[in-house]
């Protein structure tokens, strides 16, 4: 009889066990197909938050279901953009292409700002030992429709000389190294961070960008129609970045490994290149949403708008772009809102 009563508890202690993981099983289920999904898409460049973002599952955690497309260049990922396949781009300067094709974007927050790796580099023996020595350069490398083309043209401003009168020759970043070991092939190169830290003993950067007001802005950006559809997707994005830095900020190896695996880097450029991206030389969510902050989302012709203003004016005058963006344009383009939600619900915790 004891053993009998024992069993019939087993019994019922084993479906109810079985009841209760089953219906967990079902809960987590039902959680999977209600995450929200995103088609996110970026060029191959050091955005070490969004890489952890893919390679931690830190999207997931926030409600998001994320589908991740890395290009090789602008180019496809601006015909990705218009057609639709992405919902959400990390990316530079080819926020300013797509919003000059009409295609309508709402940037929400700062990546990282790419301005702090870029830079003027010159050979030794070329006579150019800053930006105001930009003429005495017998080559110079730059990358039409980006930070590269756009800082040309500043320097040659402050520099007082024209770009025409240069002897400038269409190069990405990572040809660099290469052309600079050729002989009587180049003896300067203006680009950002890998390519301004990885070159020969013989190759120095002379100019960083703070030197001569260059602008290269990272920046997150959805599309309108997506975020109409679904506005809180861009807070529970920043929700994913916010934990990501903190975890970050307790162990940097995750990002420095995360920059060797997706950008095939040395662990000492990786190193250098994380330096150069984060802590106080990243965008914060304070500075973000502060009118009077380099990386202000509030400012209507400084911060962020006043980046993407220069660039595409910049752009326009070296024909990459018909016209330069105009103030109204940009700033219906970038949306503090959410970015200021966010920042309330942290302040609410």
């Amino acid at each position: 009889m004891k053993i009998g009563k024992t069993l019939t508890t087993l019994l019922a202690a084993t479906s109810l066990s079985i009841g209760l993981s089953g219906g967990a099983v079902a809960q987590q289920e039902q959680a999977k197909k209600d995450l929200i999904p995103v088609n996110v898409g970026g060029p191959s460049a050091g955005y070490w938050n969004t890489y952890l973002a893919e390679q931690m599952g830190i999207y997931e955690k926030y409600g998001l279901k994320p589908t991740f497309h890395w290009f090789t260049s602008g180019a496809p990922l601006l015909a990705a953009l218009k057609s639709g396949s992405i919902d959400q781009v990390v990316t530079g300067l080819a926020t300013v292409f797509a919003i000059g094709q009409n295609i309508p974007l709402k940037i929400v927050s700062w990546e990282l700002d790419n301005g702090q790796g870029e830079g003027l580099l010159a050979k030794d023996g070329s006579g150019v030992l800053s930006y105001k020595d930009i003429a005495k350069a017998k080559t110079i490398a730059a990358q039409p429709g980006t930070c590269s083309q756009v800082s040309l043209y500043i320097i040659a401003e402050k520099a007082g000389v024209k770009v025409s009168d240069l002897n400038v020759v269409n190069l990405a970043p990572p040809l660099f190294a290469n052309a600079f070991a050729s002989r009587n092939s180049i003896d300067a190169a203006i680009g950002w961070a890998p390519y301004t830290i990885m070159q020969g003993p013989d190759v120095k950067v002379v100019s960083w960008d703070a030197d001569y007001g260059g602008v290269c802005p990272s920046v997150n950006a959805f599309r309108k129609d997506y975020v109409e559809k679904y506005p809180d997707v861009p807070i529970r994005m920043m929700q994913a970045h916010a934990e990501i830095m903190e975890r970050v900020k307790q162990d940097p190896s995750l990002a420095v490994k995360a920059l060797e695996r997706y950008l095939q880097l040395t662990p000492e450029v990786a190193q250098r290149f994380y330096e150069l991206h984060s802590g106080d030389k990243m965008p914060s969510f304070t500075q973000q949403l502060d009118p009077d902050s380099p990386y202000s989302l509030v400012a209507p012709q400084g911060g962020l708008a006043g980046q993407l203003y220069l660039a595409s004016q910049m752009l326009a005058k070296a024909g990459t772009i018909p016209q330069p963006l105009s103030w109204e344009v940009i700033n219906d383009s970038i949306d503090a809102s959410y970015m200021q939600k966010f920042v309330a619900q942290q302040q609410g915790k």
